[in-house]
């Protein structure tokens, strides 16, 4: 999720200094240089350098880490790891540090991916051609539905699987989330989420298949291909899991930004309109391979759910002074959307226009 910082964090030089040592020590190279920010704040930090005459990018916990920080990295690595040599586009890994004596934290180093975040600049490419807009949503919604196809089975993501009903986990796991958000100056009831939490435990749909699901799919965790309208890769693995497809189908058609925008996703893609509604993206998700489902309220309801709880989680660090005033309020404003969005759709009053 976008925090707003004045200045993006970087690597001290006694960071680069380690990393060089480590870099090193790993064969991957000897200098390491031209570091520049990426984006950054209290959700996780991206750096652009060079090791000798190669451009990778380093990815790492924010300045202040959670108290899961760590594990989120070793997290995004067992995905990358796992989406190796698949038809999914994805940033290719290179190596990982488990040692917390070299930066103080989990980190990796991947491959630099040709291409844009919609959220936030836009290729002349697409602001001339409307039909490049259209278009790319139809191959996003395509690589989410390869996402969900991959074979996990042995993999590094297969240590993430929990035993037990995904679906079951679901509500209590963020309802227990939200809760972790409690601080003198901030009460969880602040979101009103019993009334969709207890209908999503009430209507909740048998378990399909397991899969590969990215977590938190939406417009802005995504690179566009310069060249051509197509995806060119899905980015920030924070939230992978092995778990229901069917919850990223849900999560990509909430967030997408038309009429019943919720969180701001791909902004600088929406403005420019001229987008595929979500019907066809529904459509292209299904040609690609996707899952079918006669329960897809209830997997927008859940969407909204947990994508609520997720973003409210940044006005309780602002509130707790760990993050910026602008994004902890627009988030908390967009959370509260959200809720009263899938409450909606528990009452059959579905906003997106889908059945």
């Amino acid at each position: 999720m976008p925090d707003d910082v004045q200045q993006l964090p970087t690597l001290s030089d006694d960071d680069q200094a380690a990393l060089t040592d480590w870099v090193r020590r790993q064969g991957l190279g000897e200098t390491v240089g031209d570091v520049e920010p990426l984006t950054g704040g209290t959700q996780n930090i991206v750096v652009r350098l060079r090791i000798d005459d190669r451009t990778v990018v380093l990815r790492r916990p924010p300045l202040h880490p959670r108290p899961t920080s760590n594990k989120t990295m070793l997290r995004e690595i067992a995905a990358l790891r796992t989406l190796a040599g698949t038809p999914v586009p994805h940033p290719e890994f290179i190596a990982g540090c488990e040692d917390l004596s070299v930066l103080g934290v989990v980190f990796y180093l991947m491959e630099e991916v040709d291409g844009f975040n919609p959220g936030d600049r836009m290729e002349d490419a697409y602001v001339r051609n409307p039909d490049w807009r259209h278009r790319v949503g139809l191959s996003y919604a395509a690589g989410l539905a390869r996402l969900g196809q991959v074979a996990w089975e042995h993999t590094p993501l297969a240590e993430l699987k929990r035993p037990g009903s995904f679906l079951q986990r679901q509500v209590p796991q963020f309802l227990r989330l939200l809760d972790s958000y409690r601080h003198d100056r901030y009460d969880p009831a602040t979101l009103a989420v019993g009334e969709l939490a207890d209908w999503l435990t009430a209507n909740l749909p048998p378990d399909g298949p397991l899969g590969v699901i990215h977590g938190d799919p939406h417009l802005s965790n995504v690179l566009l291909r310069r060249d051509r309208p197509e995806l060119a890769a899905f980015v920030d693995w924070e939230m992978c899991t092995i778990g229901d497809p069917l919850l990223d189908l849900g999560w990509m058609l909430i967030c997408w930004p038309l009429e019943t925008d919720t969180i701001g996703a791909g902004a600088q893609l929406a403005a420019l309109g001229g987008l595929a509604g979500r019907a066809e993206l529904l459509e292209a998700y299904l040609s690609a391979g996707g899952r079918e489902t006669d329960h897809l309220d209830w997997y927008l309801a859940l969407a909204c759910f947990k994508l609520g709880i997720v973003i409210e989680g940044t006005w309780s660090r602002y509130l707790a002074g760990q993050a910026g005033r602008e994004a902890g309020e627009r988030l908390h404003t967009s959370a509260q959307h959200l809720i009263d969005i899938g409450t909606r759709i528990t009452k059959g009053d579905n906003p997106f226009g889908l059945a």
